[in-house]
């Protein structure tokens, strides 16, 4: 679970950050990532259609992105706002494998070691 000053909670924050951000994709996930000047820690927010799966499905694959993020959130800078679109393909990959390459290069398009 993500901590709760982890999370994206408002509809603008989704769309500034999938329309302004840019984007990185892997087969099965779509990194969008929006740098911005606040001084608050990074947020995260989720997009799982129902293309992917239904409801069961659909939640497992929250579960285990918010799980393997966990381990990158310390490594966004402060005010990016960041979110994950799963596509229909995850079901079939490593969703930990992916989310371990497509940050960093996310990171390396920022300029940004931590």
């Amino acid at each position: 679970m993500l901590p709760r000053h982890a999370r994206l909670t408002s509809p603008n924050d989704y769309a500034r950050t999938t329309k302004s951000g840019f984007r990185l994709t892997s087969k099965s996930l779509v990194l969008y990532l929006y740098p911005s000047q606040e001084t608050s820690p990074a947020r995260f927010g989720l997009i799982i259609g129902k293309s992917v799966g239904g409801s069961v499905v659909r939640h497992r694959i929250a579960r285990q992105i918010r799980h393997g993020l966990l381990e990158h959130i310390s490594k966004f800078p402060d005010g990016s706002l960041v979110v994950i679109r799963a596509l229909p393909y995850c079901l079939k990959g490593s969703i930990r494998e992916e989310l371990s390459i497509l940050i960093p290069k996310s990171l390396n398009k920022l300029n940004v070691t931590r």
